[in-house]
């Protein structure tokens, strides 16, 4: 009976001391991994074909940003983020067969709310009527430096489509605003 009592705590005792294992005093990179947001006007983008002509007809394709999401490993000196963006994006009645190019930015942001990095990128796909959806899933990597673990805190990632003024006037109007 006492050799049954053993069997049953003894491996409850050896979770309970494996549990303390592998805790560190370092912070984990995901405690210091910054979550990146989507800057307010830059979630979508209503591109029309050239010419004057800005009704639903002259709509080439609409994007939007879907989805954005960072990991993050720590090294010594510096985080190493991995962003990885989805962007939809679905033809309109202009599409032509020429290759559809969405831009996007990314902006790494410093706690006084300065660029530290940044840059554009464009997303292609190609879309004609025979396939008017796409979606595609870009990834970044970036390298944010530090002195002291306490600094990754202040990092921001700020991402976003980046519209013309013409078009960021438009999808403003299409949402009621002025």
């Amino acid at each position: 009976m006492t050799l049954k009592k053993f069997a049953f705590a003894a491996p409850v005792a050896l979770a309970l001391v494996l549990g303390g294992c592998g805790g560190s005093s370092t912070p984990s990179a995901t405690a210091y991994c910054p979550a990146p947001f989507t800057v307010q006007d830059a979630d979508r983008i209503t591109h029309f074909k050239p010419g004057g002509g800005r009704d639903p007809r002259d709509i080439e394709y609409e994007a939007s940003l879907v989805g954005a999401r960072t990991q993050c490993e720590m090294k010594r000196g510096q985080m190493n983020v991995t962003l990885v963006m989805r962007i939809a994006v679905q033809a309109g009645p202009s599409v032509t067969g020429a290759p559809t190019q969405v831009p996007y930015f990314v902006r790494v942001l410093t706690g006084a709310g300065t660029v530290a990095q940044g840059q554009d990128f464009v997303a292609g796909f190609k879309l004609s009527a025979a396939n008017p959806r796409g979606q595609s899933q870009e990834e970044l990597a970036l390298t944010l430096p530090y002195r002291e673990v306490s600094d990754l805190a202040a990092y921001r990632i700020a991402v976003g489509l980046k519209p013309t003024p013409e078009e960021l006037d438009y999808n403003r109007r299409s949402d009621g605003r002025p």
